[in-house]
């Protein structure tokens, strides 16, 4: 059996992206978006949420390249010299697993985090991280440790299978095996960390090697690859460019693959099941 659970990211990243949720899931195939609490939009974002009460909300945790929820001087190990958390991904993952003021820093930022999402109402319907920090083991713990505070049931896994993933894309064979095989040990020691807490999970996601690019070529060609199981297909639509956008990211082109009518018979024709993360929830942690 096929089941697909269709992400928008970065809700509340800027109104021109909380646009584009909208409109895909009023009118497209979006099921299911996860909130920047602390971003530029997350109140723009929570309005419109609140008015599509069949949107699926998760927390999508931003631990790099952001705003945090907590005060600078209250994060001091996290930010840089303008209050913003680390852009420098590799060094952030040094700094997160040696430093023990880091840690402890970590952890007070995710709570910021979780209980901002709490205050909004929205029922968690899952949990992942920006840049899929939550990978990385310190992240990953200290995530589980504080969403089991807050009810936390799911969370996504980033693996994307190398050979559907090649097969749909036939572009970037190194980057595509860098994700599938030397992300492995991260991958296992998720997948046994969240089988022990009880959490629900993806077992597949596509959207991962082709981030920003999830055109209607690329996401026709990965429905067709799409395996047994559960898997995540995620976007980054944007109604326009929005400033911090990436140079090469193709939010609108994102969005029309989410409107388009043919994509959605393509689902329907194969006998897929678009579901969310909290349905999964239902049937026990895998």
């Amino acid at each position: 059996m096929k089941r697909l659970i269709v992400t928008g990211d970065d809700f509340g990243a800027s109104t021109l992206v909380n646009e584009a949720i909208e409109q895909a899931h009023r009118a497209g195939l979006l099921t299911t978006t996860c909130l920047m609490v602390a971003g530029a939009a997350a109140d723009d974002a929570i309005r419109r949420a609140r008015r599509m009460p069949s949107l699926h909300v998760g927390l999508h945790v931003v631990l790099v390249d952001g705003e945090p929820c907590l005060d600078q001087a209250a994060i001091p190990a996290l930010v840089d010299r303008d209050g913003r958390l680390s852009r420098r991904l590799v060094s952030a993952g040094f700094n997160f697993f040696f430093n023990p003021a880091a840690r402890t820093q970590l952890e007070a930022e995710i709570r910021a985090q979780f209980e901002a999402f709490t205050a909004t109402g929205f029922a968690l319907d899952h949990v992942n991280a920006h840049n899929h920090m939550h990978l990385h083991p310190t992240v990953l713990d200290a995530i589980i440790s504080v969403g089991h505070d807050f009810g936390m049931r799911a969370m996504r896994l980033p693996y994307e299978p190398l050979g559907p993933s090649w097969r749909a894309a036939r572009t970037d064979l190194r980057g595509r095996f860098g994700n599938a095989v030397l992300l492995a040990p991260m991958l296992a020691h998720m997948r046994s960390r969240m089988r022990a807490a009880g959490l629900a999970f993806n077992d597949y996601v596509f959207g991962l090697g082709d981030t920003g690019r999830m055109t209607r070529d690329r996401v026709t060609a990965l429905v067709g690859q799409l395996p047994d199981g559960v898997t995540e297909m995620y976007f980054h639509p944007a109604t326009l460019r929005w400033p911090g956008m990436p140079a090469w990211a193709q939010g609108q082109e994102e969005l029309a693959a989410l409107l388009d009518p043919n994509i959605a018979g393509l689902l329907r024709d194969a006998g897929v099941e678009v579901t969310s993360f909290s349905r999964l929830t239902a049937d026990g942690p895998r």
